[in-house]
């Protein structure tokens, strides 16, 4: 069975799709993969089949053009591919990622979960006409999405830095019970032990470089009652966090929020080229970011198993893998399919990397 046919049949083990779109889906993730690249003319070379490229290009154009996506799907998808156990808690990432094509600013709100070091993108939302910030609104919308298919029992905590803070936006958490480390300014008014509101730094000035601390008791930060942690940065600044409960894990669980960079990083320029698309209409981009979501899952486990079973990464001094697992997955998979002939009756050479989402 082809390369093609056995990302196929996995796919349809988790999307009730329509046959020739998961033959899409599949020719497409394989694409990605092999052109490192989301421009759709290069994609259509990479196509399997007999067919003209014109005719592959075409085919792409009508996905983005003509098909409906079911993101909700995707988003089981993925944790699917994960390979966590159904009641798993995930630590739950937010942030943005922006560039400009021209004028027009593209602007993806995105809604990941953390990975090994990396996040997950599970949701996305394009922030039409913003160049800048998130709104409230805009965060509990794609909350609200992830609550719809998963539920709260699912989160652990979300971690976020200092754009996705708010006293609206903390009072939605809370409604809904939604634990959460996130980041806030060094000048976020925050109350002493005697109620008096003093910038959130100043509670922290005798702090020595590298020490962590977190204020006695429950502290008032526009209208709620937090715990409130600070660690002293090499360079003299601080990280401040805001927490309900647990402040003793909250710093390690902040952490994990760097995972959203390094997805970000491999989506565009370590990776898949994401900025390089010509793609501004909202929707489409929308559906691109589905395939890039589904290919990027499958990296990362291939890394992971790599880096488990076959042969591992070294740390460096810093502490950090001398690779990332997106990077060794990336090439193991890339080795693999630019060895193949791209046709549907070629030999599959991915296998075992298929086997490893499969459960087999």
């Amino acid at each position: 069975m082809s390369d093609h046919a056995q990302l196929k049949v996995l796919l349809k083990s988790h999307l009730a799709w329509h046959g020739a779109r998961l033959v899409f889906v599949a020719s497409a993730v394989l694409a990605l993969l092999a052109v490192r690249t989301v421009s759709l003319p290069q994609l259509a070379l990479a196509f399997p089949g007999r067919a003209q490229v014109d005719s592959h290009l075409k085919r792409l154009k009508r996905f983005f053009d003509d098909y409906e996506v079911n993101f909700n799907s995707v988003a089981r998808l993925v944790v699917a591919l994960l390979g966590l156990p159904p009641d798993a808690p995930l630590v739950l990432t937010l942030d943005r990622t922006t560039w400009k094509f021209g004028a027009v600013s593209i602007n993806i709100l995105t809604l990941g979960v953390a990975w090994n070091g990396t996040a997950i993108p599970l949701f996305w939302s394009l922030l039409v006409n913003q160049g800048g910030n998130s709104s409230t609104q805009d965060r509990i919308d794609i909350l609200q999405r992830f609550l719809a298919v998963f539920g709260t029992a699912r989160i652990d905590c979300l971690v976020a830095d200092r754009e996705f803070i708010g006293k609206a936006w903390f009072a939605y958490l809370r409604s809904e019970g939604v634990r959460f480390r996130i980041r806030i300014k060094a000048d976020t008014r925050v109350a002493t032990a005697q109620g008096k509101l003093v910038e959130a730094k100043t509670l922290f000035r005798s702090l020595p470089i590298g020490y962590c601390q977190t204020l006695r008791g429950l502290r008032r930060l526009w209208g709620h009652e937090l715990r409130i942690i600070g660690l002293r940065l090499e360079d003299g600044t601080y990280l401040l966090l805001a927490t309900p409960d647990n402040p003793e894990t909250a710093l390690d669980d902040y952490r994990k929020r760097w995972g959203i960079e390094t997805l970000f990083g491999s989506l565009k320029t370590r990776g898949f080229q994401f900025e390089s698309t010509h793609i501004t209409d909202p929707e489409r981009i929308a559906k691109l970011v589905a395939l890039l979501a589904i290919a990027f899952t499958w990296v990362c486990r291939v890394g992971q198993w790599l880096h488990d079973t076959v042969k591992a990464l070294r740390y460096k001094n810093h502490g950090r893998l001398e690779k990332s697992l997106f990077r060794y997955g990336y090439d193991a998979l890339r080795h693999c399919l630019l060895q193949a002939v791209s046709e549907l009756d070629a030999p599959c050479r991915l296998g075992p990397f298929l086997a490893l989402l499969s459960g087999t």
